[in-house]
């Protein structure tokens, strides 16, 4: 990155640090902020601006960032809690999402006769990934019931590493068709990748969180290097996996869940809490680099049938499945709306991008990164910008509902489960012990 590059990035998140409370209750957005002011400046000093989309460092950044996103995000879920309690989030884990990634397959296919049929559900996987963070406030509101924002936020951050196995697969089929080899060989390495990736990222979690744990036990490690330790396993994770043959992203994710769910047990501090800052300023990072190099060259593409695409697959494409998957919840309709509209796309497919335009046997794969990255960018601009207003209209209504008895469905109460920027402490409530001896939060007035 030559210093001009990193200049504007450090100036974006900087200017952006120095307004961000100002910009709490207001249309804007950190993301939003981040991609506009560096699509700015890539539109307006374009021959100072040496980075690429495609160049190694911008796949170095990208890969950094999501190897820490998927171990951290996902070392934050408690397996037990999540099957026991959380059956919104399930639903559109294991409904949702599946049903998300075959509409957009078959859309994508509709709308676009350049790519095969592979091709289309790359793009399709690429975009099936939801991440809070562009429309936070949507899950940080305190008015809105902590069923339905809990379930906002496991979503996200559960969503990208259980869809990674799928790009996977996909790509290898859209490699294959392209290359000539035969689909048994691709789907043999595809599966030799998922299932090793796997393996290491169970061994390691298991082995990583036993270890941290021996040294406070022991008292020869110090606090800082048990959280130091923490990071440097997720990186080992990566880089095993990718050594023996495996997908070091699916191990990164495992990991994740491994290491998180052993060392809850152990600990009363989280140590995931360690990565926040670093997650976040790799984040903004990404965000400004997305806006700077990457959105203005999408921008050069831009047709009807693109935007048309980005727009059906922040709505429909996303509220359908969405709906189908909340049959039988007893939610209200404007809940199930709710969540459908508040399923932005960011960083998850942003980084996948990074990872399909690096492939030089995908053939599709231009109109696979014009598409994509215009339905960020319309997604943090409409779903950013409404995230704020749409929240504090809806959890009034919810709250007039409940008033009058019809919102139950809405209102039960579920374990507190803290997820990316420590969102278990939304709202700055105390949570309440239930009948199960379990602390929960909820949005009823007391």
């Amino acid at each position: 990155m030559e210093s001009i590059d990193l200049l504007v990035v450090i100036l974006v998140i900087l200017f952006i640090a120095g307004i961000s409370r100002r910009i709490q209750t207001t249309i804007l957005t950190v993301p939003m902020l981040c991609m506009v002011l560096g699509l700015l400046a890539g539109l307006v000093f374009p021959e100072l601006i040496s980075l690429s989309y495609n160049d190694r460092l911008v796949e170095i950044i990208a890969t950094i960032t999501l190897v820490m996103l998927l171990a951290t995000d996902s070392s934050r879920i408690s397996v037990q809690s999540l099957y026991r309690f959380h059956d919104l989030p399930m639903r559109l884990l294991f409904i949702g999402l599946p049903l998300t990634m075959i509409l957009g397959t078959i859309l994508a296919s509709a709308m676009f006769g350049d790519l095969m049929f592979w091709e289309a559900a790359v793009l399709a996987v690429c975009l099936a990934p939801t991440d809070s963070s562009p429309a936070e406030r949507a899950v940080e509101n305190p008015s809105v019931p902590v069923r339905i924002r809990q379930a906002l936020d496991i979503e996200g951050s559960l969503n990208d590493g259980i869809t990674m196995p799928f790009l996977v697969m996909t790509i290898a089929m859209a490699t294959s068709a392209q290359s000539g080899i035969g689909q048994g060989k691709v789907l043999e390495f595809a599966t030799g990748q998922i299932v090793f990736g796997v393996l290491v990222g169970l061994l390691t979690g298991y082995l990583g969180a036993r270890y941290i744990d021996w040294g406070k036990q022991s008292g020869w490690m110090s606090n800082r290097f048990l959280k130091i330790c923490w990071l440097a396993l997720i990186i080992l994770t990566y880089v095993a996996a990718d050594f023996i043959g495996g997908n070091g992203f699916i191990a990164s994710f495992v990991f994740g869940i491994t290491s998180g769910n052993v060392i809850g047990k152990l600990e009363e501090e989280p140590l995931q809490e360690f990565a926040e800052a670093e997650n976040s300023l790799l984040m903004l990072a990404t965000y400004v680099i997305f806006g700077m190099v990457m959105l203005t060259k999408a921008l050069e593409n831009i047709n009807l049938t693109v935007v048309m695409f980005a727009l059906l697959s922040l709505t429909v494409v996303r509220m359908l499945p969405v709906a189908i998957s909340m049959i039988g919840t007893k939610l209200r309709a404007i809940s199930v709306l709710y969540m459908g509209w508040f399923g932005p796309r960011g960083i998850a497919t942003i980084l996948y991008i990074i990872t399909v335009i690096g492939r030089e046997d995908i053939a599709g794969k231009n109109t696979i990164y014009d598409v994509a990255i215009l339905t960020v960018a319309l997604s943090l601009i409409l779903q950013g910008s409404t995230a704020w207003p749409l929240s504090e209209w809806y959890g009034k209504r919810i709250a007039q509902l409940d008033k009058q008895g019809e919102a139950d469905g809405e209102m039960t109460e579920v374990p507190e489960m803290p997820t990316r920027a420590g969102r278990g402490r939304m709202g700055d409530r105390a949570p309440r012990v239930s009948e199960t001896g379990i602390q929960v939060e909820t949005s009823r007035d007391e």
